[in-house]
């Protein structure tokens, strides 16, 4: 179980952690080089969505460096729930901040055509494309914890029949 793709601990689910930081950092680093993204709800929604995504993720890519590094697995259920929760968690924050955006992008920029300055919309769309990276990758993340949480359940229960 040590070998599957994407669990903690292992170079694939070090490589999911470090993306999903990296798309959240440039998803707030392209909202928060425009002039106006303050004026709308969402897009604050969305920096501090992808805010709290960086501090999951980061934390977890140290955590996973950490099992690489001195070789351990990190199965223990209590340690998985909690993943599993902060990933489903952070993957509904970050799904509905970039949706929240991408609304907000598509109505005030196409919809009203007020979108005078062509490279700040042209940086929204970019932090809401981001964003949804971001999002992806953490889905990914957190469909792998919910399957290792029960394959390591069903696991715990056939030792004690056993």
């Amino acid at each position: 179980m040590r070998d599957f793709a994407g669990t903690p601990g292992t170079l694939t689910g070090l490589a999911l952690r470090l993306l999903q930081c990296v798309f959240a950092a440039g998803s707030i680093a392209a909202m928060t080089t425009t002039t106006r993204f303050f004026n709308f709800t969402a897009f604050c929604f969305l920096i501090a969505s992808m805010g709290l995504q960086i501090i999951w993720s980061f934390g977890l890519t140290l955590l996973d460096a950490y099992a690489l590094v001195r070789k351990k697995t990190l199965h223990n259920t209590v340690m998985l729930i909690l993943f599993v929760v902060g990933d489903w968690v952070t993957a509904i924050l970050s799904l509905a901040a970039a949706s929240a955006s991408a609304g907000i992008t598509v109505l005030y920029f196409y919809d009203f055509g007020s979108c005078s300055f062509v490279r700040e919309c042209q940086k929204y769309q970019m932090s809401v494309a981001l964003a949804f990276f971001s999002w992806i990758t953490i889905t990914i993340s957190s469909l792998i914890m919910l399957w290792l949480l029960a394959a390591v359940s069903i696991q715990k229960k056939t030792r004690r029949i056993s």
